[in-house]
């Protein structure tokens, strides 16, 4: 039996998701309504990630 091939765009959906996060839990601003300017490049990656693998996923 061999291993499920790596998953790339899970794999970079999963470490934008942890960028963005240890982003927010240290910075006060983006624990707010408005992102500071460094975090918004790291949450929107994530959104913009998130929203490809979700859409792959509704098409298996």
């Amino acid at each position: 039996m061999s291993a499920r091939p790596t998953d790339d765009l899970f794999n970079r959906y999963m470490k934008a998701f942890e960028d963005s996060e240890t982003h927010t839990v240290g910075c006060p601003a983006c624990q707010g309504e408005t992102p500071c300017a460094q975090g918004v490049p790291l949450h929107d990656r994530f959104a913009r990630l998130q929203d490809a693998y979700l859409a792959r996923q509704k098409q298996r």
